[in-house]
């Protein structure tokens, strides 16, 4: 009998642990629906940094333009009509540093 109750306790720990639990953070900054992703190095990327007074770190990184974050619930199919992407810097939804193109 004390078998079976351990079977069964470890047969629904096992289930919890391997549920993945849906977030809205990458591992480099947040979840971010972007009309597009570049990299720094693209001139329309440097001249638009340059407009909005951003300055942009010499090492070619991704450049997420018009981004909005995208919460728990959205992460769903659909939740992101253009790219969706981690990024680590978004200033003020025109123009995010860091980004990572994911899909959902």
């Amino acid at each position: 009998m004390q078998f079976k109750a351990a079977f069964v306790t470890a047969a629904i720990a096992s289930l919890a642990a391997a549920s993945p639990a849906p977030r809205d953070t990458c591992s480099t900054g947040s979840i971010q629906c972007c009309n597009s992703v570049s990299n720094s190095s693209d001139p329309t990327i440097t001249q638009l940094a340059g407009l909005l007074g951003i300055a942009l770190p010499s090492i070619n990184i991704g450049v997420g333009l018009v981004c909005s974050g995208i919460s728990v619930i959205g992460l769903g199919g659909g939740a992101c009509s253009a790219q969706a992407a981690c990024c680590q810097n978004n200033a003020g939804g025109l123009i995010s540093l860091g980004c990572l193109p994911i899909s959902l």
